[in-house]
C-alpha cells in the first residue's frame, strides 16, 4: 500500500489544477459555522462527503451518525456523494450499516455508479481493470474485463482501462500501463478521481494520483468520473428529482473535490475543517494558497 503525506497530497492536487474545473470567480466572503446544525433552515438536501465528513477509514466521526438523524428528523435530503469506487453499492451501503448510519441504497450517490452509468453502452470493449483480484464487477453490467496483474501482455491486448482500486497497485504496474498506452493509444476511464483518501493516521494513494501520472507521462487524457466533475453531480440530481440547486449544500473536507466539484456544478458547500484532509491543519489558509473558497468553513458535523 503505497501512503502519502497531507502536504505531498495538497501539491499534488495543486499541480493538476489544469485538469480540475476552474472556481468560482468574484470575491466571497467564508462563514465558519460550528456545525451543520447552524445552516440546516437554510438548505433542504445535503450532499455529504463519506471519508471526512462521515468516517475516516473505519471509524464514523464523533457526531456524523447524530447530524444525519437529525437532519433527516427535520425533513431534510441528506445523500452520501462520494469517489468510492472500491466496493459495489450494497458493499458500501453495509458498510455505513456497519458505522451506525441509516442510510438506504437511494441515498448513495458514487463515482463507480457514475462509471457505470457512462460505460452501459460500451459492452463490446475489453477492458483492462485497476483493481484487487477479488473486487466483483456485477453493478457494472456485461462488461468484458481483465484484471490487470504483472502481465505485460495482458496491457497491450485490451482494448481500454477502467482505473477502479489501487490498494494493490504497484509502480511496476504503473510503468507497463504507461507503456502499452504509448505504444498505441486507448481510452483510460477513471471511476476515483482522489488522489489521497484520509485514514486514521496515514493517506492512501488513490487511482487519481496514478491517472494525473500517466496523463503526464503519455499523450493521454483520462476521462475522470466523480467529484470535482460535473457528471456524479448530474447522477445526484437525478436522483433528487426537482430541487431548487440554492437549496442544495455540499459537505466536503477537500478543496479540489468537494468544494470545487459544488462550485463546478452551481450549488453551495461547507468545508469540514476538523477532519480529514484539513486535520491538524489551517483551513482558512489552504483556501488562500488556492483561490477556492467554499460558502462555509464548518468544525464538526
Amino acid at each position: 500500500m503505497i501512503s502519502i503525506s497531507a502536504d505531498e497530497a495538497f501539491k499534488a492536487y495543486e499541480a493538476v489544477r489544469h485538469r480540475l474545473p476552474a472556481p468560482r470567480s468574484g470575491d466571497r466572503n467564508v462563514r465558519h459555522i460550528e456545525t451543520l446544525a447552524d445552516i440546516a433552515g437554510d438548505y433542504d438536501v445535503f450532499l455529504l462527503d463519506a471519508y471526512g465528513v462521515l468516517n475516516i477509514g473505519t471509524t464514523a466521526i464523533p457526531g456524523a451518525r447524530d447530524r444525519v438523524e437529525a437532519l433527516k428528523g427535520a425533513g431534510k435530503r441528506v445523500l452520501v456523494v462520494s469517489n468510492a469506487a472500491s466496493m459495489p453499492q450494497d458493499k458500501l451501503l453495509d458498510k455505513y450499516h456497519r458505522l451506525g448510519f441509516s442510510f438506504v441504497a437511494e441515498d448513495i450517490v458514487t463515482s463507480r455508479a457514475t462509471l457505470a452509468a457512462a460505460i452501459s453502452g460500451k459492452t463490446k470493449t475489453h477492458w483492462g481493470v485497476m483493481a484487487g483480484k477479488h473486487t466483483l464487477f456485477d453493478d457494472l453490467g456485461d462488461v468484458s474485463y481483465l484484471v490487470l496483474a504483472d502481465d505485460p501482455s495482458a496491457f497491450r491486448e485490451v482494448e481500454g482501462f477502467l482505473l477502479i482500486e489501487s490498494a494493490s497497485w504497484t509502480e511496476g504496474r504503473q510503468t507497463m500501463l504507461e507503456e502499452a498506452l504509448n505504444e498505441r493509444t486507448r481510452p483510460v476511464l477513471v471511476a476515483n478521481p482522489d488522489i489521497v483518501a484520509p485514514h486514521e493516521s496515514w493517506f492512501s494513494v488513490e487511482p487519481g494520483h496514478f491517472a494525473h501520472r500517466l496523463a503526464d507521462r503519455t499523450r493521454i487524457a483520462p476521462e475522470f468520473f466523480g467529484k470535482p466533475f460535473h457528471n456524479i453531480f448530474d447522477l445526484a440530481f437525478e436522483r433528487l428529482g426537482a430541487v431548487e440547486r440554492s437549496r442544495i449544500l455540499m459537505v466536503g473536507d477537500s478543496l479540489h473535490t468537494d468544494i470545487l466539484g459544488a462550485q463546478s456544478a452551481g450549488i453551495d458547500s461547507a468545508l469540514m475543517a476538523r477532519f480529514g484532509l484539513l486535520a491538524g491543519n489551517d483551513a482558512e489558509r489552504a483556501v488562500a494558497l488556492t483561490g477556492i473558497v467554499p460558502d462555509f468553513i464548518v468544525e464538526r458535523p
